[in-house]
């Protein structure tokens, strides 16, 4: 294999090309202007300068289509934080996540410094089985180091992506954890559902767990509400806390399950009237008499936000949680002859009241990415009155209900983290991988038995008892260097358990039994179920 050239050197003309080449945009993607004299202009000027430095720049290792990969990101990263480019690979990639699937490890991940960090772990896949965390950095495959200007993303994706049943050895560097860790994964069908789990809360009341809008999130969707609804619900909870959006159009269908007739759910502005659009609620929804609430959370994103903020605008549902992420803009696809495409914001999105919910990006990529810590920091995950609202941006919902544009969704009800069994012996175990290591153990020494259970409520209730279960997973620990401190570990004995009670049961019966486990002590659901009992959810909403 050639080894590929290091341009980062010549960054600095590419940038240069780069402000000039604005252009290559609307060449490929024919841009109302494709046909007028400033166009033609446009493309003789570039294209003299990339034949100038083709045929006179000192030195002749530059490769112009290289310098033009280099200056198409250079030029959408001046737009806004979410207009991109693709190339051919990552567009493939992007696409099998939500449209298909594929045989690999389970993992998103993202080049940081020269080095591949876990920005996820897909729940139910072979790395989440094998103890693999977000934040995890990958520097070695297979003993060879895979750190430095040398790898891609394309790179990583292929060595990772493989047949099914075949394994990779990957060495991890954690944070916490003094020396290099070594997995070996055996690569498997990365499951790709996007409603992760659906189940009954209580005898009226449905829960849905819905990880993203993919292609086949609306039929997903709709069939575990009618299972819910023929399991005796009355009312349905919608968890879409950490859901980062997907398709626009999936989320519309979705909502318009919940509301009468006529009734706004988002629309669009840009700068040409083709894309303004607008969607009305067509009355044919199955679930228009039905309670409804949201949960959402600060990683609740895009397609969650226009879910979320058409039924509070409407008066239709009750959101719950904290503020969401604050994604307005729409980015369009336009694919590129050589199968790469750019993603391009070509309109901002409006919830029912008139709010754009995009947060602001003016201070400049750093401090948009920066938002998220920042609202740790400030202590808004916490306390209501840390939450910032402009309140230059006030609009009203149908009942003349006040909320409020600039940044996210704000909840109906605010509901602060939980911090209680969050202790540094926690952390500890949580961070080095321990919890899922040894629940990996229990299940590979129990597996006969507890493959025999009918169900995970079974399982239960033929695992030790939770002291027992605390007692041994904390000898395991202490054999591991992380040595037993008992007054932490008190405080968080109940996360503990339910986590090692969830991923066992998620072992031998799959990703849907984690969220029944999980949510059991869930304060966010705790909350929403107390706001169904004592109000109503259902059209109108009046108060909260």
């Amino acid at each position: 294999m050639e080894k590929r050239k290091d341009y980062s050197a010549w960054l600095p003309l590419a940038i240069a090309v780069s402000i000039i080449g604005g252009i290559i945009i609307g060449i490929f993607m024919g841009s109302p202007f494709s046909n007028n004299n400033y166009s033609t202009q446009s493309d003789r000027k570039l294209n003299t300068i990339l034949n100038l430095i083709t045929q006179e720049y000192v030195d002749d290792s530059i490769n112009t289509y290289d310098l033009i990969e280099m200056s198409i990101p250079a030029i959408l990263a001046n737009l806004d934080p979410h207009s991109s480019y693709l190339t051919a690979k990552e567009l493939q990639a992007a696409q099998e996540e939500l449209d298909g699937s594929f045989s690999g490890i389970g993992i998103s991940f993202q080049l940081m410094n020269d080095t591949i960090v876990v920005l996820e772990v897909i729940p139910g896949g072979p790395s989440d089985k094998a103890g693999l965390m977000a934040g995890d950095k990958i520097v070695s495959v297979e003993d060879s180091t895979w750190v430095g200007s040398q790898i891609d993303a394309n790179k990583v994706r292929e060595r990772l992506r493989g047949a099914k049943g075949t394994k990779v050895k990957l060495g991890i560097v954690r944070a916490g954890t003094p020396n290099k860790l070594s997995f070996v994964i055996t690569r498997g069908d990365i499951p790709l559902n996007s409603v992760d789990s659906y189940y009954m809360l209580d005898k009226t009341t449905g829960y849905t767990k819905v990880s993203q809008f993919g292609r086949n999130t609306y039929n997903e969707f709709v069939n575990a509400l009618n299972s819910l609804k023929n399991q005796g619900a009355k009312r349905f909870m919608i968890d879409l806390r950490g859901n980062g959006g997907g398709y626009l159009e999936i989320a519309i269908i979705m909502v318009n399950e919940f509301l009468p007739k006529g009734r706004l759910i988002v629309k669009t502005k840009g700068r040409y009237r083709r894309d303004e659009t607008t969607a009305y609620s067509d009355g044919r929804g199955q679930f228009q008499d039905q309670e409804v609430v949201v949960l959402i959370d600060e990683f609740s994103a895009s397609a969650s936000e226009i879910f979320a903020g058409a039924l509070q605008d409407n008066d239709r549902g009750l959101i719950v949680g904290c503020r969401s992420f604050g994604k307005g803009l729409v980015q369009k696809q336009f694919d590129l002859p050589d199968k790469s495409a750019i993603r391009l914001t070509i309109a901002k999105y409006y919830t029912p009241s008139g709010r754009c919910i995009q947060k602001p990006y003016t201070n400049g990529e750093s401090a948009y990415q920066k938002d998220l810590l920042d609202r740790y920091s400030n202590g808004e995950l916490y306390s209501k009155d840390s939450i910032k609202i402009d309140k230059s941006k006030i609009f009203e919902t149908t009942t003349g209900r006040k909320v409020y544009g600039g940044g996210g969704i704000i909840p109906d009800l605010f509901v602060p983290r939980d911090t209680t069994g969050f202790t540094p012996y926690y952390t500890a175990v949580f961070a080095s991988g321990l919890i899922q290591e040894y629940c990996l153990k229990y299940v590979t020494e129990h597996r006969t038995e507890l493959s025999k259970m009918s169900d995970y409520k079974q399982l239960l209730d033929k695992l030790p008892s939770d002291d027992d279960i605390i007692n041994d997973f904390v000898k395991y620990a202490a054999n591991k260097n992380i040595p037993a401190q008992w007054s932490y570990i008190h405080q968080s004995q109940n996360n503990l358990v339910s986590v090692i009670k969830a991923l066992i049961a998620r072992d031998i019966f799959g990703q849907s039994v984690y969220y029944p486990i999980i949510n059991r002590k869930d304060n966010t659901i705790e909350t929403a179920l107390k706001a169904l009992n004592k109000h109503k959810a259902a059209f109108p909403i009046t108060s909260y």
